[in-house]
């Protein structure tokens, strides 16, 4: 272990970011608007009329009680990002407020979204490109509802609110707001450390969407893997094989782009690619969508492993649904995959100058 003297300008001659007052302003509008609701009794999302709500976690939490569960959480988290740009807590206290503001975090990124989120970002590129021609043929009112909306706006709350905690927690302790560096060499940060492990978690983030991808081209060849013959025939003969289809193409190709996470193509743009080729690939390109999959991966998984019919044999634990019950771990391991990707290439700090 070696101590390192961080330079005395690290987050503190810089003027504050916009992060923090952007996330009060999205958390308390969110806030105010179910404090409308709970005032109201009308305009919650995720009540009677949510046709996923029995698929998610917030099935337990009563209808009646959500709007103010959810004003009463967004509007003290708004509080909470406030208070980190004036106070330095220590001990217990600061403890405490960091779980607090962690679990609100993980509440609105990974609750709240559930399965339909992943699943609309799935079916974008079809939707997309089948628009003008009438295909798939689906109500485009009946996708993009307000429960939807809510949800994409909660997960949107819960990486600005993980941000402003982030940022929070490491000036609390001493380390640099930006890279998270407080001068101790750490053996498994190191970008030859974190290319070895990477490896590992890279591999099994890109080989689970792959099993799930192989069980929605067998119903496109014919083969019943996981569903009866009568049902795979329905699918068949309603076109609606095609929407899995889009989906295990989808989640084939995000296997082939987790695995540049380890590749030297993920890092500089392969020759072929005209314009771009021999270039670095920047930094943030590869990390945030790579981020958003994996709670979103993690969300759908945790939510549906949450549904009791799951576990029934004949329904959810089958060759088709066996592929989810992995979510969670895809989610864990891409996100592994993605931070040791930052690792390697974070090269030096522009505020505290390690690296």
């Amino acid at each position: 272990m070696t101590n390192v003297a961080l330079p005395e300008h690290r987050g503190t001659t810089r003027r504050p970011g916009l992060l923090a007052p952007l996330a009060a302003g999205w958390l308390g509008l969110w806030g105010l608007l179910a404090l409308v609701a709970a005032i109201t009794g009308t305009g919650y999302p995720f009540g009677a009329n949510d046709p996923h709500l029995d698929s998610t976690l917030l099935r337990l939490l009563p209808t009646d009680a959500g709007p103010s569960f959810f004003a009463g959480m967004l509007l003290t988290a708004v509080a909470l990002v406030l208070a980190s740009r004036r106070t330095t807590p220590t001990g217990p206290l600061r403890m405490l407020l960091l779980a607090y503001g962690w679990t609100v975090a993980f509440v609105l990124a990974v609750v709240v979204p559930g399965l339909q989120v992943l699943a609309l970002l799935g079916y974008a590129p079809m939707l997309l490109v089948g628009a003008p021609f009438g295909w798939p043929p689906v109500d485009y009112a009946d996708v993009f509802t307000w429960a939807l909306t809510a949800r994409v706006a909660a997960m949107c709350g819960g990486v600005l609110l993980s941000g402003v905690l982030l940022r929070w927690q490491r000036r609390t302790a001493g380390c640099c707001v930006g890279c998270g560096r407080d001068g101790t060499d750490r053996g498994w940060t190191t970008p030859a450390a974190a290319a070895r492990w990477g490896r590992w978690a890279v591999w099994v983030a890109a080989v689970i969407p792959v099993g799930y991808a192989l069980t929605r081209f067998a119903w496109l060849a014919g083969i019943p893997l996981g569903l009866a013959r009568e049902d795979l025939a329905e699918l068949r003969q309603s076109g609606a094989v095609w929407a899995g289809v889009g989906l295990g193409a989808f989640a084939t190709v995000g296997a082939v782009l987790t695995l540049g996470l380890a590749q030297r193509w993920g890092a500089r743009f392969p020759r072929w690619m005209v314009g771009l080729g021999g270039r670095p690939v920047p930094v943030r390109l590869a990390v945030i969508p790579a981020t958003v999959v994996a709670v979103l991966a993690t969300a759908a998984g945790l939510n549906a492993l949450s549904v009791p019919e799951f576990w029934q044999a004949g329904r959810g634990l089958s060759a088709a649904g066996l592929p989810l019950m992995f979510f969670p771990l895809w989610g864990l391991a891409l996100g592994a995959a993605t931070y040791a990707y930052h690792l390697r290439r974070r090269g030096i700090c522009g505020r505290c100058n390690l690296g």
